[in-house]
């Protein structure tokens, strides 16, 4: 499992990696939860959980109550963006609460912790072909 943490002072965003044995903490959590940073790594950090994907790229919306796929009518939001005004469309979304098909965790920082975040996850930078 993925988590993204998204940093709203600087604009970055940074990317965890969950063992197994943690993700179970996400289960039973719900977007617009707050979660302690340590369990990814990022001691000292409080984080709001925004959202996320599943295992075939469906995005989660608050809206959408519990665990489960569902085909929805949307006009706008997450997961539909209308070509005109007034426009609807069916489209597959998951729920509001976390299970073990979730795949990417999207977050907020809520409080901040001594380290910046920078520095806990450091990006490995690629070397260009010449």
């Amino acid at each position: 499992m993925h988590v993204i943490i998204s940093d709203s002072k600087t604009g970055k965003s940074y990317k965890a990696e969950v063992s197994k044995d943690k993700e179970m903490e996400f289960a039973g959590k719900k977007i617009g939860d707050a979660i302690d940073g340590g369990t990814i790594g990022a001691a000292g950090y409080e984080l709001e959980l925004t959202g996320g994907s599943d295992d075939s790229g469906f995005p989660m919306r608050s809206d959408v109550t519990g665990t489960r796929k569902i085909g929805v009518l949307l006009t706008k939001g997450v997961g539909y963006n209308a070509k005109e005004k007034g426009m609807r469309r069916k489209k597959v979304v998951r729920g509001n609460a976390y299970s073990q098909s979730i795949v990417q965790v999207n977050a907020k920082i809520v409080k901040e912790g001594p380290v910046p975040l920078g520095e806990l996850f450091k990006t490995e930078k690629k070397e260009e072909k010449k």
